[in-house]
């Protein structure tokens, strides 16, 4: 999305450089939301600024919402995205469960289904039980498939971010090297975004409460396995092969006894995930199958379960305590199935965090639990589809074909 800054027009962007689709951005971020404002961000002369906005207007993408309060004259006409004018499928895939919908280009769910689904059971079902579900969604909604713009797919493992394809997903058997990308479009010939499922929750915990307020933030996703969501200047950080971001396979010294899943010992989710925590409980006495099970029996008060979750925090607040005082973020977010026990997780991680790291780091930090707790992950996933489809170059080249055409 397109933010001007002071300075911007004196030795930076000129004014020439507003197309069409720079000005869709202006609008979608508020900056301007009338023909004059346009103008006045921009530097662009009132006529440029009405014929592309005309432009954006004959696309369907910008709509008159009604006008502004006059001291004199004609009322000047506010401008709005369309947000109808098309929808992106979204998809949130975990270890062993799923939320889908269907959003519109503000991120509006039109339609939306939770369900269980195991990650496990191989991508031909997954892919397809997902594809089919879009299309009940999509009828729900009352759209169809010419009006899907974009896909987007966070799935619990890493991800090569530019082609889609999943890179060696330790809890995601039968998924190595998968194109999921290529998948999709066979049913949606649209552009399909897929990443990790940590960094689609990290940027829908961005957009929604944080956007406005930092520029960077780091969200922690607890669940079935650990990992997180580095968000710097308002954008994603995938590092340089798409795995920014795994803290659940950093190594703990004091538990190196315990192997995790990717066959190194001592991994933090192997110790504080929401797996390994089922795992102990069972063994304790206090059965229970999987991270909302471990939840269940905190909100129950069961003591055990309290104190685990508890240590759990602990565990996380080490590894924490470290990337605070390296990235220094100013708002830590703590997501995931294990995150909904809320108290004894969150006094475990800021106890070991504001202990651990270096004053200066931690005198303003916030170390809060997500907003959105299952949403997330859906949300992010559709502002990253969106903000594919509705990018100033995509958008230009839409009108510029439309131009030529006529």
């Amino acid at each position: 999305m397109v933010k001007v800054r002071d300075g911007d027009l004196n030795g930076g962007a000129s004014a020439a450089s507003f197309s069409p689709g720079a000005l869709l951005g202006l609008i979608r971020s508020g900056q301007a939301n009338t023909r004059a404002g346009l103008a006045s961000v921009t530097g662009l002369a009132r006529s440029t600024v009405s014929q592309r906005v005309d432009a954006l207007m004959s696309e369907g993408l910008v709509r008159e919402a009604g006008g502004l309060a006059s001291s004199g004259g004609r009322p000047p006409s506010v401008l709005a995205v369309n947000a109808r004018a098309g929808v992106v499928l979204v998809a949130d895939l975990g270890a062993t469960h799923c939320r889908l919908a269907v959003m519109d280009l503000e991120a509006v769910a039109l339609s939306e289904l939770a369900a269980d689904l195991d990650i496990a059971s191989g991508p031909q079902h997954v892919v397809g039980w997902v594809l089919d579900r879009f299309d009940d969604l999509l009828a729900e909604a009352g759209q169809s498939v010419g009006d899907v713009l974009a896909v987007g797919i966070g799935v619990p493992g890493p991800v090569e971010f530019g082609a889609g394809r999943t890179v060696a997903p330790p809890i995601m058997p039968g998924w190595e090297g998968v194109d999921i990308s290529a998948l999709v479009t066979a049913r949606f010939d649209v552009p399909v975004l897929v990443d990790n499922d940590v960094n689609m929750m990290a940027i829908g915990e961005y957009w929604s409460d944080w956007r406005d307020v930092y520029d960077d933030l780091l969200f922690v996703k607890v669940g079935t396995g650990i990992g997180s969501g580095i968000v710097v200047d308002g954008r994603i950080h995938h590092g340089a092969k798409g795995t920014a971001g795994d803290i659940g396979h950093i190594t703990l010294g004091d538990h190196l006894d315990v192997i995790c899943r990717c066959g190194n010992h001592g991994c933090a989710e192997a110790v504080a995930g929401g797996a390994a925590l089922a795992r102990q409980l069972t063994e304790l006495g206090h059965p229970a199958a999987n991270s909302r099970d471990v939840v269940r029996l905190v909100r129950a008060g069961n003591p055990v379960a309290v104190r685990l979750v508890r240590e759990a925090g602990r565990v996380l607040g080490e590894v924490l305590a470290g990337i605070v005082n390296f990235f220094n973020p100013p708002v830590i977010v703590i997501g995931g199935d294990v995150a909904g026990a809320d108290d004894p997780l969150l006094a475990g991680v800021r106890e070991v965090v504001y202990q651990r790291s270096t004053t200066l780091a931690t005198r303003d930090l916030d170390i809060r639990h997500s907003r959105l707790d299952d949403r997330a992950g859906i949300i992010g996933s559709a502002v990253m589809a969106i903000e594919r489809v509705l990018a100033p170059d995509v958008i230009d080249r839409i009108i510029e074909r439309r131009a030529a055409a006529s």
